[in-house]
């Protein structure tokens, strides 16, 4: 198989499991809204929201960073059985210092103590599911295809065990514990084929190779944890404020308007480490690759997010029925996020870590990662829900903005999309 046919198979295999992860639980989210109502569904999103913290502690950029390690050690068996080591190592440990900190914060804090059965159920499915499910491996080797099946077949096992014992507002527990369930089966299935595929076996990683992934992950990191300030602190923010109820129809609309935009992950997380590959060889074939794929995503990104647009309304009605038309005006406040996201993902994520520049784009994430929760708790005093989603959109796009800035005067920029340096030569 040539390099443009194992690109293109692992960007559909990505499809389907983006499908899987994103489409797949829109089936079951109609039938929860209807049958817990916006009060439980929404202490069900501000519970997940919470534990997202953790998830990013234990996933600690590991799927940028391990992913690009792999791709790099994938023909030295011995190498890349030293680095799965590590990693599991790192995220198991975070695991259980998360869990440590989670029983803490219960005993000290009322607002959790009273539902504390809820936040000790979706830690244990949510973060010990992201720890055992080792994605960035697959990703890392360009084998997302032998993922397909087992996370399908979770995903189904979860959807069909809400409708069968989900009947009332009151079991929003057991729905919170099917829903996130499925990460823990698939990741004791995808286990189950790593050997298959390739020749890794669990070793005692050396105190070298811990420092060498912690050292390595701790720029995406930083990101990934100022990310997740203006995304998921979107819900969690908004709890804290406000009530369920805006919350409920608040996570509604993100789950809509997220399900779209992750229609863009696959291609994102599929050409990752081909520009990893690429960029170690010549920086000018990177160029020419993602100036291609910033005019397709860029067309596709766009289109997505006019339909998001024109018709928020007829969808919202249709998945969560008339009760959460309060999450129209949310969904058209962040039709552009599709796009907006995915170029960022291609200035950040493809350009800059690629091109060495982790700390650059760390410092942008850390920085608008601040701007978003300091804009975020007036705008909801404020305007509610509608705020959050006004916040979201103004960190994206200061994002956006900030790394085309940075890129231009740096001169990369006009590498990319015309191949020539900031003073007007050519490259090579």
């Amino acid at each position: 198989m040539n390099i443009r046919q194992r690109l293109l198979n692992n960007m559909a295999s990505l499809f389907v499991l983006q499908g899987a992860n994103y489409l797949l639980p829109l089936i079951t989210i109609p039938y929860l809204v209807r049958v817990l109502g916006p009060d439980n569904f929404g202490r069900i999103s501000f519970a997940q929201a919470f534990i997202q913290y953790f998830v990013v502690l234990t996933d600690y950029g590991f799927n940028l960073s391990a992913t690009r390690e792999v791709a790099i050690r994938r023909n030295d068996p011995e190498r890349l059985s030293s680095l799965f080591s590590a990693v599991m190592v790192v995220k198991t440990g975070f695991m259980g210092v998360g869990f440590i900190l989670l029983l803490l914060i219960i005993a000290l804090v009322p607002i959790f103590k009273r539902d504390w059965p809820l936040y000790v159920i979706v830690y244990l499915a949510a973060v010990l599911g992201n720890v055992i499910l080792p994605v960035w491996l697959f990703q890392g080797l360009e084998r997302m295809r032998s993922m397909i099946s087992i996370i399908i077949i979770s995903r189904f096992v979860g959807i069909v065990l809400i409708f069968a014992y989900v009947r009332s507002s009151g079991e929003y527990l057991l729905a919170a514990a099917l829903q996130s369930s499925s990460l823990i089966l698939a990741g004791i299935l995808a286990f189950t084929i790593i050997p298959r595929i390739e020749k890794l076996h669990l070793v005692c990683p050396t105190l070298t190779e811990l420092r060498y992934v912690l050292s390595d992950g701790w720029h995406i990191f930083l990101g990934t944890a100022s990310v997740c300030l203006f995304t998921n602190s979107n819900v969690f923010v908004l709890g804290l404020i406000t009530n369920p109820t805006s919350v409920g129809y608040f996570s509604a609309a993100e789950k809509l308007v997220r399900a779209v935009t992750g229609l863009t992950i696959p291609i994102a997380q599929a050409v990752y480490p081909h520009i990893a590959a690429l960029a170690s060889n010549s920086r000018d074939a990177a160029y020419v690759f993602i100036r291609r794929l910033i005019r397709i995503q860029g067309i596709f990104t766009l289109v997505l997010s006019l339909l998001l647009f024109l018709f928020a309304d007829p969808c919202v009605t249709l998945l969560f029925g008339n009760q959460f038309k309060a999450s129209i005006a949310l969904v058209k406040w962040m039709a552009l996020l599709p796009f907006i996201i995915g170029l960022n993902n291609i200035l950040g994520t493809q350009v800059m870590l690629n091109f060495g520049m982790q700390k650059i784009f760390g410092r942008i994430l850390i920085v608008v990662g601040i701007l978003s929760i300091g804009l975020m708790i007036p705008m909801t005093i404020w305007l509610d829900a509608e705020g959050v989603a006004i916040t979201i959109f103004i960190a994206e796009f200061a994002q956006m903005m900030t790394m085309i800035v940075i890129l231009k005067r740096l001169g990369i920029l006009s590498m990319i999309m015309h191949g020539t340096s900031s003073d007007g030569s050519y490259a090579r």
